[in-house]
């Protein structure tokens, strides 16, 4: 695994549980407003370190074993990392949850998730609406896939949630109603309140400087398509 780093201890990336959070190296999405540019297009952490971030990751577990309840895989886009599977296998086998965040651009990888029972929850990003999908994720998009994954995701018997970081100037009410028609019936959905600290391009700022849209509302609107909605700002 390219592992970035790790964090030792987080009330917010797992709902309901005590975990910890590694962050996988790479992403084969650009979207503007990342807030981990570094894990997408700098190569700092692309040197092999011979495993032992990996390593340090799991001798950090095994010694939390009976304080932390659960890890969760982010990124990057973790579903690139060619040993995903066998990483997440081996974190299971220590006893903890397993909650893996991704793109969706990878159906392959999340229907293996699935069927090896592996992941206790699961959270895919939804970019945007169908039609402004590539715009939003700053790459050419195989939507199909992206479907797939949802679908996929939808129809497991594990916990999980759809979630889209609202971008002023980037989204629009309207959206968010293409969104609800497409994932309707999700199990959760969730808002989440775009900040412009460090994101993977600057320009962005020009498009949503004294840009506003209001979740609240949005989320007056859809929420009855969803068995649950949130509108998260973790400031």
């Amino acid at each position: 695994m390219n592992i970035a780093s790790f964090q030792r201890f987080t009330l917010v990336d797992y709902p309901g549980k005590i975990a910890a959070t590694v962050f996988t190296v790479g992403c084969n999405f650009r979207c503007p407003f990342c807030h981990n540019p570094e894990l997408v297009i700098n190569s700092q952490f692309m040197v092999s370190d011979g495993g032992k971030r990996e390593k340090d990751f799991f001798q950090f577990l095994k010694q939390r074993k009976g304080k932390l309840e659960a890890v969760c895989i982010t990124g990057g886009e973790p579903t690139l990392q060619p040993d995903i599977i066998k990483f997440m296998k081996k974190i299971k086998k220590l006893g903890y949850l397993v909650k893996l965040d991704t793109n969706g651009t990878r159906p392959d990888v999340v229907k293996k998730v699935l069927d090896e029972n592996i992941a206790d929850y699961i959270a895919m990003d939804i970019k945007n609406s169908p039609i402004k999908y590539a715009d939003t994720a700053g790459v050419a998009v195989d939507l199909d896939r992206i479907k797939l994954s949802v679908e996929l995701i939808k129809n497991s018997r594990i916990s999980y949630e759809f979630r889209t970081t609202v971008v002023p100037g980037l989204h629009t009410e309207e959206d968010f109603d293409k969104i609800a028609r497409w994932i309707k019936g999700a199990e959760k959905y969730a808002l989440q309140e775009y900040r412009e600290f460090k994101i993977l391009d600057p320009k962005l700022r020009e498009k949503t400087r004294g840009q506003r849209i209001d979740l609240e509302k949005i989320k007056e609107k859809i929420e009855n398509n969803f068995g649950e909605m949130e509108i998260r700002n973790y400031l």
